[in-house]
């Protein structure tokens, strides 16, 4: 989906460089008039290679420039000199892509680290000289290989936002609130629904220099897995983060209703989903006093952990943020 400068799947066309061709070249100087066959390889095509960028967090960059094509490798020539390597293209891509086969739909690779390097095509390799093919019985070959062409295809990029907590609720539960709140990013805040219409980013600066990555997915709602609302566009950049962060408003009809509606449409969309770490959170709890609080807490699933906080007032925000350090460094606890 695009939105702005936020663009999270795009196709592209690559192809890499043929190989260069072997050279046909008889050795000759001065007082040498029948020198042996002394033909070069040629170069290997140049390849395509994926490179990922921890500093781009969308695929707008590619948006413009579709077509990636290496150069093809130099010819060989005399004195058994190997033709030059056709250079590489390099395609930088955000951490968390994935490259997938246009026509079976095949998953090729992912980029997830920052200056990892992955071939998607191969260059053809250089064409043997004449030098190569000498033998007692013949001993001036005249002929040489042509190099192997190139690779091409049409390729899916497909991003999947890495952070280490998603925040997971209806439209207008306050997520880009919270976000704005305890980050410094500055996401569209509107009071009508699906203000969100993109994944925002935002690092949660904790104690002694410590930190860690949320992000805002645009609102889900009730049949989002099926292709309702917006919320289906951005459910696979859920499954990147290491907690979920369930948010549903004080102010909402049926809490327990509504997080189990949400918990619903993940498990449709990705089983695996609901055995991620998650928390509880009810926003907006600055209009609650401590007893209604109180009686909330009671009807609460018991399997989650959960917590009251207002982004607004600030109430609950350090212990938010201790709940979620806690839930991301568990294993390494």
């Amino acid at each position: 989906m695009t939105e702005g400068n936020f663009v999270d799947y795009i196709k592209v066309h690559a192809k890499s460089g043929n190989g260069g061709k072997g050279s046909v070249h008889l050795h000759r100087e001065k007082f040498v008039s029948k020198g042996g066959p002394d033909g070069g390889d040629g170069g290997r095509g140049g390849h395509v290679i994926f490179i990922g960028d921890k500093g781009l967090w969308t695929l707008y960059h590619l948006k413009f420039k579709r077509h990636y094509k290496a150069l093809e490798g130099g010819g060989g020539s005399k004195s058994r000199s190997t033709g030059k390597d056709g250079s590489d293209v390099y395609v930088k891509v955000p951490l968390g892509t994935i490259v997938k086969d246009d026509e079976s739909g095949e998953v090729l690779f992912e980029i997830t680290e920052d200056k990892e390097e992955v071939v998607l095509l191969k260059g053809g390799r250089g064409g043997l000289g004449n030098w190569n093919f000498k033998s007692s019985t013949n001993q001036t070959p005249r002929y040489a290989q042509p190099g192997t062409p190139g690779e091409e295809g049409w390729y899916l990029l497909e991003l999947k936002v890495l952070a280490d907590v998603g925040l997971v609720g209806f439209p207008n539960a306050g997520k880009s609130t919270l976000l704005a709140a305890i980050t410094s990013s500055k996401p569209k805040i509107a009071d009508y629904a699906f203000t969100t219409l993109k994944p925002n980013l935002g690092i949660v600066p904790y104690r002694n220099f410590q930190s860690f990555v949320m992000a805002d997915i645009p609102g889900i709602i009730e049949g989002a897995s099926e292709g309702k609302g917006l919320g289906h566009y951005f459910l696979r950049h859920i499954e990147r983060n290491s907690t979920l962060l369930f948010m549903v408003p004080a102010d909402s009809d049926d809490i327990v209703k509504e997080y189990d509606i949400l918990l619903n449409e993940l498990e449709k969309h990705n089983p695996e989903l609901v055995h991620k770490e998650r928390v509880l959170a009810i926003s907006k709890s600055d209009m609650l006093d401590d007893e209604l609080i109180s009686e909330i807490k009671e009807t609460l699933p018991k399997d989650i952990k959960t917590l009251f906080f207002s982004s607004i007032s600030e109430q609950g925000l350090v212990e938010l943020k201790d709940v979620l350090w806690e839930q991301l460094n568990s294993e390494i606890i």
